[in-house]
């Protein structure tokens, strides 16, 4: 009984010092703001409370300002795919399909003609994914032409159209919105998993099904497993150019990801997942919303991302520089959390789950390893499977 008061005791202290810190914390910062408001970059017009607001990082400007044009976008291809998919009862093919020409549209708004550029290389690392299947040097090959691709598209900043003759100068008038080579550092993610993917199907890598799902937690709830998904692989006409391509360009997930293998992609295309039920899609979209409307909070009361920007650092006292260091981290945080939950949630109405990215809140991280698999979950899980397991693990851990 004695213990149990004294754990109640130091609870009770360490919710005072936290209630005690948070509050000194934010009356500083709104003081902060305040005193500083005329000094700061990149301040505009909010709409809470007359408050000024904070939109001086351009990553977080441009998604705040296209959020309307893409939540219209988002529920108008939603509507389109789930209905033409329960009213013609479409699968794999069907869907990789309508999602493929749904995809060239929206990338043709984002990119213009350089959408030539995404279907000329994807369409090569295609072809040398089926003609050196075979060959000793496959993964080489599969991982040079990605890498040079990777340098080349940054060398040439996304290769102007006179590059190729001045007859196709006049394209580079209609160069889209959005810069195509930002955005294929994602397609060349899945480029390199479709070809890892597809040369595990042909030499049929063995993994026990049975052995995983009499383990598998996840498995024995009747949820989607990523891993099961992944390791199993696909028949091998499933690994099709009309797949492959719709995997490249898929809408959702295209700007921003989260990453997900090809395997599991092509099978949710075929059996949609079944880890999130209408009520709780519904219930992950309304918890986005509060994180949205949080952002914006912040970004009216504290004006942290404005003071890096600023430069204003040396006028700061130490509590209050760590004040501001500690809080652009936060905004970090919530931004990108903002952005990849988005597009996920995109692809779950869809019937496409792929793995959460931020899965932590940062201040929940206590040592680097957490930070980094909780940043960018999807990514680490990509390199571990394609990058670790075949370049630096031992084979049979494959």
């Amino acid at each position: 009984m004695g213990s149990f008061s004294w754990k109640q005791l130091e609870l009770g202290l360490v919710l005072l010092y936290a209630a005690s810190f948070y509050a000194v914390f934010i009356q500083r910062s709104l003081h902060l703001s305040h005193d500083y408001v005329g000094r700061l970059y990149g301040l505009r017009k909010g709409w809470l409370a007359g408050r000024l607001n904070d939109i001086s990082d351009p990553q977080w400007r441009s998604f705040r300002d296209n959020l309307p044009i893409l939540t219209v976008v988002m529920g108008t291809f939603v509507t389109i795919a789930n209905f033409l998919r329960y009213q013609y009862g479409l699968k794999g093919r069907g869907m990789s399909l309508l999602w493929t020409i749904i995809s060239l549209c929206y990338l043709v708004y984002l990119h213009g003609a350089c959408v030539l550029f995404i279907l000329a290389i994807g369409s090569a690392n295609y072809f040398i994914s089926k003609t050196f299947v075979e060959s000793r040097y496959y993964m080489g090959i599969l991982w040079g032409f990605n890498v040079a691709f990777l340098v080349l598209n940054r060398v040439y900043e996304g290769y102007p159209f006179s590059l190729f003759g001045q007859r196709l100068a006049f394209l580079d008038n209609f160069r889209g919105t959005f810069r195509w080579h930002i955005c294929f550092n994602f397609v060349v993610l899945r480029m390199i998993s479709y070809g890892w993917d597809y040369y595990a199907a042909f030499n049929r890598r063995p993994f026990d099904l049975k052995r995983h799902m009499q383990r598998c937690e996840v498995c024995s709830s009747g949820k989607t497993c990523y891993h099961a998904l992944q390791e199993k692989g696909l028949h091998i006409e499933k690994y099709s150019f009309c797949m492959y391509m719709c995997y490249l360009i898929y809408a959702p997930l295209y700007i921003s990801g989260p990453i997900l293998s090809f395997n599991v992609f092509a099978a949710q295309l075929e059996m949609p997942q079944k880890s999130y039920s209408l009520v709780r899609m519904c219930f992950y979209g309304f918890r986005w919303c509060l994180a949205f409307f949080l952002m914006e909070l912040m970004t009216h009361f504290f004006y942290y991302n404005a003071f890096a920007k600023s430069g204003l650092w040396w006028q700061l006292s130490p509590f209050q520089i760590f004040i501001v260091a500690y809080r652009v981290i936060n905004f970090m945080w919530l931004k990108f959390f903002l952005i990849w939950r988005f597009f996920r949630f995109w692809s779950l109405v869809n019937g496409v789950e792929t793995p959460e990215n931020m899965p932590r809140c940062i201040s929940n991280c206590h040592d680097l390893e957490t930070f980094w698999k909780s940043w960018h979950a999807s990514y680490n899980r990509w390199l571990v499977r394609y990058m670790y397991i075949h370049l630096v693990a031992p084979r049979e851990s494959y």
